[in-house]
C-alpha cells in the first residue's frame, strides 16, 4: 500500500491526546522533542498484545509464545527495512536512545585501551556525554570536544583538527535537541573513517523528521527511542554493522544472549540476541514496529516539508519580539524553537503557558554544558511534528504575548 496524500487534520484525527483540553483550552502540544504522541493504531497494537498474545518469546513452544515472537521479530525486520539496515540481525532492541549508547560505551569500550580517543561535540545531549565520561574514567580513554559557533553549527576546522589516528570513536547527535541544528553527518562520517575511527549516531531527534538510511550514511551505530517516534516508551534500537557487533562483547548476562552455560565456561547467542538480556520489553517492540508501519502509510517528504514551514513560521514571528534571543541560528535546522526573554525564566513563562493548554519544554534539555557555552541557565522550547499546525502557533504567540504581560507587570 502506498502512502496516503499529506493531511494534517487527517493525521490529527488519529492521535487522541490531541482532541483534550487541558484547564479548560484546547491542548497545543509543543512538547515532541522530549516525546512524541501515539496515533490509536500503536494504542490499539499495545492493547491487542497484552489481551491477546501475552506470553514469553522465543523460548516456548505454545501457540501465544509463537504468536508472540512472530509479532516481536516482524518488529525488528521492519525496522531494518526503514533504517535501510543489512541485516536484521544489525537491530538490537534496547530500552532507548540512552541505553543504546551505553552498550556502546561499555561493550565497543572494552575493545579500547589507554590513550584511545574519544571525540563528541559541545551540543550534546548528557546520554551522549556521560557514558563516555564513565568509559574514559575506567579505561584510560581521552574524552576531546568539538566546539560550537553561537549560531550552534559545529566549527568544522577544529573538527579536523582534533580528528587523528588516536580517535577510535566519534559520537554525535544527528539533529541537536536544545538547537534544531542539522549536523552535516555525511561528510563528518567520511572524514572520521579516513582516520580509523567508528561513528555513533544519537538519532534521537532526527528518526522522526528526517529518512535514515545507515548504510547510505555509512554510521557503525545508529541509536533512537521508540517514545520520540510515536511509539512506547521503554523500548529503542541500537544499529550495528553486523561486523562490529561480532567483535563486542555482551553488554549484559541472562537469559537469551546465551548458547550454553556450565559453571565452567558460558558460550554467546548470535546476533541479535547476544545484546538483548532478560525478557525484553515485547508488547513496546511490537508497538515500536506498529508506529514505523504508521509512519509508512504517510507521505514523508510532505511531513517534513511541513514540519520544516512550522519552524520557519514560529522563528519569523518570534524574531519580531523585543527582548526574545533565539538559542540555535543554524542555516540547516529544522523542528526546534528554542529562546530567551530578557528578564524572564524559562519556568516561569512555561508554567503561564501551560496555564493557557499549551506544553512547551522548559529547562537546559539535558544539555548543560551547552547553556553554559550560551551563559543561560535554560531555554523555553517549542518542538514540532507534523500534526501541528500553523493555527497553534498563532495561538501559542499570543499565550506569550499574554505571559510576557504578566510576567512584565
Amino acid at each position: 500500500m502506498g502512502a496516503s496524500p499529506f493531511s494534517v487534520q487527517a493525521i490529527r484525527d488519529q492521535f487522541p491526546a490531541l482532541r483534550q483540553q487541558v484547564y479548560g483550552k484546547q491542548l497545543i502540544y509543543f512538547d515532541n522533542g522530549a516525546t512524541s504522541q501515539k496515533p490509536q493504531v500503536v494504542l490499539d497494537t499495545l492493547k491487542q498484545y497484552y489481551a491477546l498474545e501475552n506470553a514469553n518469546i522465543h523460548r516456548g513452544v505454545h501457540y501465544l509464545s509463537q504468536q508472540a515472537t512472530t509479532a516481536y521479530e516482524q518488529a525488528r525486520r521492519t525496522i531494518q527495512s526503514y533504517i535501510r539496515a543489512k541485516s536484521p540481525d544489525e537491530i538490537i532492541f534496547t530500552k532507548g536512545t540512552t541505553d543504546a549508547i551505553n552498550l556502546v560505551a561499555y561493550s565497543f569500550g572494552e575493545l579500547l585501551k589507554a590513550g584511545d580517543e574519544i571525540l563528541i561535540t559541545a551540543m550534546e545531549h548528557h546520554s551522549n556525554i556521560v557514558p563516555w565520561q564513565l568509559l574514559c574514567e575506567r579505561k584510560g580513554c581521552v574524552l576531546k570536544v568539538v566546539p560550537i559557533s553561537k549560531k550552534g553549527e559545529l566549527d568544522l576546522v577544529a573538527f579536523e583538527e582534533l580528528l587523528s589516528e588516536k580517535t577510535k570513536l566519534f559520537a554525535l547527535t544527528h539533529i541537536s535537541n536544545t538547537l534544531g541544528t542539522i549536523n552535516p553527518v555525511q561528510s563528518l562520517i567520511q572524514k572520521a573513517h579516513q582516520v580509523g575511527a567508528k561513528v555513533l549516531l544519537d538519532g534521537a531527534q532526527s528518526i522522526q523528521h528526517l529518512t535514515i538510511d545507515v548504510k547510505a550514511l555509512n554510521c557503525d551505530f545508529y541509536a533512537f527511542s521508540g517514545h520520540k517516534v510515536f511509539g512506547p516508551t521503554g523500548i529503542g534500537i541500537l544499529y550495528g554493522k553486523e561486523e562490529i557487533l561480532e567483535k563486542m562483547p555482551p553488554y549484559q548476562g541472562g537469559g537469551d544472549m546465551i548458547a550454553k552455560v556450565t559453571f565452567e565456561r558460558t558460550t554467546y547467542n548470535t546476533l541479535p540476541f547476544k545484546f538483548e538480556a532478560g525478557t525484553p520489553h515485547i508488547a513496546g517492540a511490537i508497538g515500536l514496529g506498529s508506529a514505523i508501519e504508521f509512519l509508512n502509510s504517510l507521505d514523508l517528504e510532505a511531513a517534513a516539508a511541513h514540519e520544516l514551514e512550522l519552524t520557519k513560521y514560529a522563528q519569523g514571528i518570534l524574531d519580531t519580539f523585543e527582548g526574545l534571543h533565539i538559542i540555535g541560528e543554524a542555516k540547516n535546522k529544522t523542528s526546534v524553537v528554542s529562546f530567551t526573554i530578557d528578564n524572564m525564566h524559562p519556568f516561569d513563562l512555561g508554567t503561564l503557558l501551560d496555564k493557557q493548554g499549551i506544553a512547551v519544554r522548559t529547562g537546559h534539555h539535558c544539555t548543560q554544558p551547552l547553556m553554559d557555552f550560551f551563559g543561560i541557565p535554560g531555554t523555553v522550547r517549542a518542538s514540532f511534528a507534523f500534526y501541528n499546525t500553523k493555527a497553534e502557533i498563532d495561538t501559542f504567540v499570543a499565550a506569550l504575548e499574554r505571559s510576557m504581560q504578566i510576567l512584565g507587570a
